[in-house]
């Protein structure tokens, strides 16, 4: 009879796939296709309106999850009844 485990520390996924790859090898193609982008013209290069607006965004959006934490933190009991009183507005945030 043949042994059908599978050895010690092997994981169960598979050995195919992009994420499956080394961070270096996943780098060097991604690399590859960032520059053929760039050649095609077809790649996105922001603008520095742009890119002040996009970390605008992300900075509230970082200020309003650490505000609406400390929120939740401070209910003490964290029950879902709780937390929904103070987040009426936000639904998407929870999800």
């Amino acid at each position: 009879m043949a042994d059908t485990q599978a050895t010690p520390g092997a994981s169960k996924t598979s050995n195919r796939g992009f994420a499956s790859m080394d961070p270096q090898r996943q780098r060097e193609i991604a690399s590859q296709g960032g520059r053929a982008a760039h050649e095609k013209g077809t790649a996105h290069e922001f603008s520095s309106e742009e890119a002040r607006a996009a970390g605008r965004k992300g900075g509230q959006a970082r200020s309003e999850n650490s505000r609406a934490g400390r929120a939740q933190a401070s209910a003490g009991s964290g029950s879902p009844s709780a937390s929904s009183s103070m987040d009426s507005g936000n639904m998407s945030s929870e999800r």
